[in-house]
């Protein structure tokens, strides 16, 4: 017969086996923690450094190559075949190339993982062909993309970290929505799956937002009914890029967002923006220089439907808040920086005249490309527009016509046209809206008769927070 001592231990037996289950999946401390806003917003990172040791082992930099002599012929003077890197000299080009080998290639192939051992100038191995397209890329991230990577940039490490396919891809999944007969579709839910961490969230958050083009909400921008275009699906699907994001950079909400209003940009940390060129990035990414290389790559490096391996967030993240923690490895290497950079490092390599004078052919070409006293007093030229307007005032044209009209006398000058896009409100039609005015300031430029090769378009750019008319502005600059 039980007494009554013995039934209250058994009691507390069971008490604290159930504590043990229920606190299984807690972390135990120490603790530490970030505070990303103000003090009583919640706005706090906190992170595990027991978990934290393998994240930051995985995202150290490998030494940089020791930089050769800045002078020397043009890696396409020397070598044959070299389409892409042949600007460099050849001691930054056969760097790069070392550099590379030991970044992506197996140990046990080296520079035959990419290159015919028999003729290195041969383009027969696909291998080769993805990597001067991935070369490409890394510029195109480089100089195109600085809004997301700023002067830090990447290199091929950044994602592939000594493997030949990076850690972190992505293929378009095959449907599964069907489940069993009493469940119906499932409505591309409740499947688990890595990319959401086997949340029951949509599965597949890349396919719409880092291929395709679909709008990222969560809640609508007006009252009801007359704009509540977030349904639930998209609001479900949203939270599911979110959730990979997250993990992605080992972050909360909080690193991004505002959590006294989470569709605020007001008050919100400067990595939402960050975050906001980055999605653009990868989506641009996988359609122009991923997606094209569908032919080339074979069956088995191919997914389920056909399609080659994608970027996402966890690409070149991997656990970091930053890749690699922010170290800046482009630096090293001028052949993977932005192309006009590497261009202008490489071209001053030649010495000049004995003399020290510039050839008269150079000089003349150098005077052409600067713009005159009185266009450099007109740029930037701003062209400002009505609120959610993209048509020309009558003041627009006439800074357009007066920029023409010294572009008309100066051709050898070129231009850049930016596009500006308020921060308040809807981000994606002003992003959009943005575009369509510098397409209405070039085609009035062409109209004017500056020639369209003289026209360089640049990506829409965020206006400071605040600003009225300057948030609705186009610039017209000289290129540099």
């Amino acid at each position: 017969m039980l007494t009554r001592h013995t039934a209250r231990a058994g009691w507390l037996k069971l008490l604290a086996l159930g504590s043990l289950v229920l606190l299984s999946a807690c972390e135990r401390p120490p603790m530490d923690t970030v505070q990303h806003g103000y003090r009583g917003t919640g706005m706090v990172q906190v992170y595990n450094p027991r978990t934290m040791e393998g994240v930051i082992e995985a995202n150290q930099p490998p030494p940089p190559a020791p930089a050769p002599a800045p002078d020397g012929p043009k890696a396409s003077e020397v070598y044959q075949n070299v389409k892409v890197l042949g600007h460099l000299s050849v001691g930054d080009f056969t760097n790069l190339m070392v550099s590379m080998t030991a970044w992506v290639a197996p140990p046990e192939q080296g520079c035959n993982y990419c290159h015919n051992p028999a003729n290195f100038a041969d383009d027969s191995l696909y291998t080769k062909l993805v990597a001067r397209n991935m070369v490409k890329m890394t510029q195109t991230i480089n100089s195109d993309w600085k809004n997301h990577v700023s002067t830090t940039g990447v290199t091929c490490f950044t994602c592939h970290r000594g493997q030949p396919v990076p850690k972190f891809v992505w293929f378009k999944p095959p449907v599964q929505d069907k489940g069993a007969d009493f469940i119906g579709n499932k409505m591309a839910q409740n499947t688990p799956a890595p990319s959401v961490k086997l949340a029951s969230l949509p599965y597949d958050p890349f396919t719409p937002y880092l291929s395709g083009s679909e709008p990222i909400r969560v809640q609508a921008t007006k009252a009801l009914p007359t704009d509540h275009v977030a349904s639930i699906a998209r609001t479900e699907t949203t939270y599911s890029l979110m959730t990979h994001m997250s993990a992605s950079l080992g972050v909360n909400c909080t690193f991004c967002h505002n959590t006294q209003s989470f569709s605020k940009w007001d008050g919100g940390p400067p990595q939402r923006l960050t975050a906001f060129h980055g999605i653009r990035m990868v989506r641009d990414l996988n359609n122009q220089h991923m997606e094209p290389l569908t032919p080339t790559f074979p069956a088995n490096r191919k997914g389920e439907l056909g399609d080659v391996a994608k970027l996402n967030c966890a690409t070149c993240h991997q656990g970091a808040y930053k890749p690699l923690f922010g170290a800046p490895m482009v630096k090293d290497y001028p052949g993977l920086a932005a192309l006009r950079e590497a261009v202008e490092k490489t071209a001053a390599i030649p010495a000049a005249p004995a003399d020290g004078v510039p050839a008269a052919g150079e000089a003349a070409a150098a005077a052409a490309a600067a713009p005159s006293e009185a266009l450099a007093a007109l740029l930037p030229a701003k062209v400002l527009f009505a609120v959610g307007k993209d048509n020309l005032t009558d003041e627009a044209r006439k800074v357009i016509a007066d920029a023409a009209k010294l572009l008309a006398a100066e051709p050898g000058v070129k231009v850049t046209i930016s596009g500006f896009a308020d921060q308040r409100g809807n981000m994606d039609a002003n992003m959009e809206l943005s575009k369509r005015r510098a397409f209405s300031v070039r085609d009035a430029l062409k109209a004017a008769g500056v020639a369209e090769d003289r026209i360089e378009l640049r990506k829409p750019e965020l206006a400071v927070a605040g600003a009225s008319a300057d948030a609705r502005r186009v610039e017209i600059n000289a290129a540099r």
